[in-house]
């Protein structure tokens, strides 16, 4: 379970991370960017982690203070879950 779970949140924090040097990357070419709607469902849904690290990273929508905290408490909440289903089901 908790292998499940990690890859789950690790794809998704890859695809988040990649997605904010995207829409980093298309704010400086003034191109078409990914819509924050898009960057919060991917949070939201398991990649916190990697859409945090982006941000400070990329130093992309760090302006934003609900983007900050936001992306910070969902971080905190995954990470959270991860120790739990860890110490509830272990490796199995």
């Amino acid at each position: 379970m908790f292998l499940v779970v990690s890859a789950y949140i690790m794809i998704l924090s890859v695809m988040a991370l990649a997605m904010m040097k995207m829409d980093k990357r298309q704010a400086q070419q003034r191109g078409r960017r990914i819509p924050e709607k898009n960057l919060w469902r991917v949070a939201i849904f398991g990649g916190a982690i990697g859409a945090y690290i982006g941000m400070m990273a990329f130093r992309h929508k760090t302006k934003h203070t609900n983007f900050r905290i936001g992306f910070l408490m969902l971080a905190i909440l995954q990470a959270a879950l991860l120790v739990w289903v860890y110490r509830e089901t272990g490796l199995r």
